[in-house]
């Protein structure tokens, strides 16, 4: 697939379809870094922790942190 450089304001700009978006997993208004490598200019998601609040709205919102949890045996040098 290819695409064109087009002026936009006082900068340049490029569009970018929708399903090359999802294939990267980039959503409208994630944060991207830009790298220049041998002529080549490569679009890169950071690594970014999620909140405590992300993770838990994955699971319902209910992390169930309260109470106990059964491990199972010690294993190897483990001390209970």
């Amino acid at each position: 697939m290819q695409t064109q450089v087009k002026p936009w304001g006082n900068s340049q700009g490029i569009r970018i379809s929708k399903e090359i978006l999802k294939e990267a997993s980039v959503s409208v208004d994630d944060v991207l870094d830009i790298k220049v490598s041998n002529g080549m200019i490569i679009l890169v998601k950071p690594f970014r922790h999620r909140t405590l609040e992300e993770r838990a709205a994955e699971y319902g919102k209910k992390l169930h942190l309260d109470g106990e949890f059964n491990w199972g045996e010690p294993q190897g040098r483990e001390i209970w």
